[in-house]
């Protein structure tokens, strides 16, 4: 099947963020699942991710006929606003068409919450990218991964999905892609009424 591709000089519409954390150790990880959502949208999309700046990683391609960047910050999770305000500064892109997939610790494993701006949330990801892009009103795809008592927090963003937890989470992060595609190919009603379903 033929496949538009991006061409030189068609500016992206949307910048797609995926949180995590670089390096193969966090790999799997709960913390880590905003990138694994931007790895199966590279898959699907056939955007390679073969660009470097920024202290980023991403691709350009296109979401169906929408043209987008796909960026996996390789900064630590506190620190992606650095990697992110730049590059969305290069492409000209405002907060309004950044959408940022991160997981959440309020949601339960298996659910996801779609929001046009937001607080951090208490998300070290978010307050560095509210920090640096100097506002909070920048779309975010939440993915629950479940809560704990406060003093394991670390150890649980920070841990793999058990055996039993993996299929579900597979299932979230099956829907965020479907979500994300929905979001930026302009029907932004029908994909807040496909990932909140149920709220």
């Amino acid at each position: 099947m033929f496949r538009k591709k991006v061409m030189f000089g068609v500016a992206p519409e949307w910048m797609i963020v995926g949180l995590g954390n670089p390096g193969p150790e966090y790999r799997g990880t709960r913390h880590n699942v905003g990138f694994e959502v931007i790895d199966m949208l590279s898959e699907k999309h056939r955007i390679k991710l073969d660009r470097s700046k920024h202290k980023a990683r991403f691709g350009l391609g296109m979401l169906g006929e929408t043209p987008v960047i796909l960026v996996k910050p390789l900064t630590f999770m506190n620190l992606s606003g650095q990697a992110v305000a730049p590059l969305a500064g290069d492409y000209s892109i405002k907060p309004d068409r950044i959408l940022v997939i991160a997981d959440d610790l309020d949601l339960p494993l298996g659910k996801n919450r779609l929001r046009a701006e937001g607080s951090s949330g208490g998300h070290n990801g978010h307050k560095s990218l509210i920090h640096s892009l100097r506002t909070q009103q920048y779309p975010r795809l939440k993915i629950g991964i479940g809560s704990v008592d406060r003093s394991k927090t670390i150890d649980h963003v920070l841990g793999a999905f058990t055996g039993t937890e993996r299929a579900e989470a597979a299932d979230s992060l099956k829907k965020a892609v479907e979500g994300t595609e929905r979001a930026v190919q302009g029907d932004w009603g029908q994909a807040l009424e496909f990932i909140n379903r149920g709220e």
